[in-house]
């Protein structure tokens, strides 16, 4: 716990992010998250300002990864204190220590993050069913209805289906890749997830090699 808590408080934003505490309440009463979660970014600048660390660690099991990050706490602070911006070092600090909170929250993003780099983040009606998306609740049956009228409202362009997705090129994907890996992206994904960081890792090995032909044939000609 106190490495956790070391690792936060060395963090070079730290002090510019937390200046002291009126406990004036503003950052809780304006925080669309406080309205409903368990959460209070009030809560979260007083436990760092109190160096509280035992609870500081309780607090990164849930309540950090309910923050939007809309950072409506930053402008609303009369001592300019931060409370989202404290709360994005303690997710990399839960990520780097590989906590399992981090990785219960983190795992439905690495499944993005290998879709984007497959396939691309293109729409088809047929992916709108309620047993694709359970945690949107009862109201996801509402969208279980006529595909035609879905796809009257879906542009002409994203008319595919699962079966004929669209391909992401080759020079995206290793864009993309190259982006996450020059930014850290995917050193955190290998922390929280190994098995899906394999299997991207690979995928884009092969992407790499396909990629590199196809330049040498462009060169040819």
């Amino acid at each position: 716990m106190q490495q956790i808590y070391d690792d936060i408080r060395g963090d070079f934003r730290y002090d510019h992010e937390l200046n002291g505490c009126l406990n004036c309440g503003i950052c809780t009463a304006t925080c669309p998250s406080a309205q409903f979660y368990d959460y209070s970014p009030r809560e979260i600048v007083q436990l760092l300002w109190t160096e509280n660390v035992e609870q500081i660690y309780d607090a990164m099991q849930e309540k950090i990864w309910a923050c939007a990050q809309c950072m409506t706490c930053a402008a609303r602070c009369p001592f300019k204190n931060s409370p989202g911006g404290l709360v994005a070092i303690m997710r990399e600090v839960a990520i780097k220590h590989e906590m399992q909170s981090a990785k219960d929250v983190l795992r439905p993003f690495g499944r993005v993050m290998l879709k984007l780099i497959t396939t691309g983040n293109q729409l088809s009606p047929d992916m709108i069913q309620p047993d694709h998306f359970p945690d949107w609740g009862p109201n996801i049956q509402k969208v279980d209805g006529d595909l035609r009228i879905l796809r009257k409202a879906i542009p002409m362009q994203t008319l595919q289906t699962t079966d004929t997705a669209w391909e992401i090129s080759l020079k995206t994907s290793v864009e993309m890749y190259t982006i996450w890996e020059m930014t850290g992206v995917l050193k955190s994904l290998e922390l929280m997830d190994e098995n899906l960081f394999d299997v991207i890792e690979d995928f884009i090995d092969e992407k790499r090699e396909e990629y590199d032909e196809w330049l040498e044939e462009q060169e040819e000609d």
